[in-house]
C-alpha cells in the first residue's frame, strides 16, 4: 500500500503543534523494545500489519466501492454482509462473542440490508463523516441481537478501518486507552459509541503521527501502522 498524507483530523486544543506529550518518547522505546526498525521492521510487518493489510485487499476486491454498489443495486445483501464478516474474521479483529453477534443479526433478510445499506453509505457515502458515522451507529443498534449486543466500539469501527485505512481508526477501548493513557493522551470514553469520541481517537492518531512521523522508521503509512503503534503501548500480549 502507498503511504498517504492524511490527517485524520485536524490538531487544536489538546493536539495543538506545540504540545508536548511525556509519554512520547517512552512508548515509541517499547515499540521499538519488540520491533526495533519501526514501522519497517521485518518482525513488525509479519506480526502486526500484514494480516491488517490482507483484509484491506481482500476488502477491495470483493466490497471496494463500485463492487459494493452493484451488489446493492442487484439486492445482494446478504452476499455484502457474509463478505464483510468473513473479511473480518480472516483478520480476528474482533472478539468471538462480538463476531457472533453480527453473524446472528446479519441472518435475516432485514439484518443483512440494513447492515449492507448503512455500511456502503458509512464508507462511500455523501454527507458529513459525523452524519454519517452517526447513522451507521444508529444502524448498528437496531440489528437484531440475541445474547450479546451488536453495537460495541469495535464493531462499529473494525470494517471502516478494513475498507479505508487511510481514513478510519479501529477502536479496541482497553488497549487503545491503555496507549493514550501512557502517551500523555487525555482521550475521553464511554462504552456508547458517539461521534465526539471517535473524532477525539482520530485526533489522538493525528497526535500519533505528527510526533511519529519526526523519527526515522516511523513514518505511518497509514492507520493499521498507528493502531499497531496503539496496540503494542496497550495490548496484554506486548507487556514488557
Amino acid at each position: 500500500m502507498a503511504r498517504t498524507a492524511f490527517l485524520p483530523h485536524p490538531l487544536s486544543g489538546a493536539g495543538a503543534s506545540n504540545v508536548i506529550y511525556l509519554g512520547a518518547a517512552q512508548c515509541r522505546r517499547k515499540f521499538e523494545l519488540f520491533y526495533p526498525e519501526g514501522f519497517e521492521d521485518e518482525t513488525y510487518l509479519v506480526a502486526e500489519r500484514s494480516h491488517k493489510e490482507r483484509a484491506h485487499l481482500e476488502w477491495e476486491t470483493e466490497l471496494g466501492a463500485a463492487s459494493f454498489r452493484k451488489l446493492l443495486a442487484r439486492g445482494e445483501f446478504r452476499v455484502i454482509s457474509d463478505a464483510a464478516v468473513r473479511i473480518e474474521a480472516r483478520a480476528n479483529l474482533l472478539f468471538s462473542f462480538e463476531r457472533m453477534a453480527l453473524r446472528d443479526a446479519v441472518k435475516t433478510p432485514a439484518g443483512a440490508r440494513l447492515f449492507a445499506t448503512e455500511l456502503y453509505a458509512f464508507l462511500y457515502g455523501h454527507g458529513s463523516p459525523q452524519r454519517r458515522f452517526a447513522d451507521w451507529v444508529e444502524a448498528l443498534a437496531d440489528l437484531p441481537q440475541r445474547q450479546s449486543k451488536v453495537l460495541t466500539w469495535p464493531v462499529a469501527t473494525v470494517f471502516g478501518f478494513i475498507a479505508r485505512p487511510d481514513r478510519h481508526l479501529f477502536f479496541k477501548p482497553r488497549a487503545t486507552r491503555k496507549a493514550a493513557h501512557l502517551y500523555g493522551y487525555a482521550l475521553g470514553y464511554q462504552p456508547v459509541p458517539s461521534w465526539p469520541l471517535y473524532q477525539d481517537l482520530l485526533t489522538f492518531a493525528a497526535v500519533l503521527r505528527r510526533d511519529l512521523d519526526r523519527k526515522p522508521g516511523f513514518k505511518a503509512r497509514d492507520m493499521i501502522d498507528l493502531q499497531s503503534f496503539m496496540w503494542v503501548q496497550g495490548a496484554s500480549e506486548y507487556e514488557a
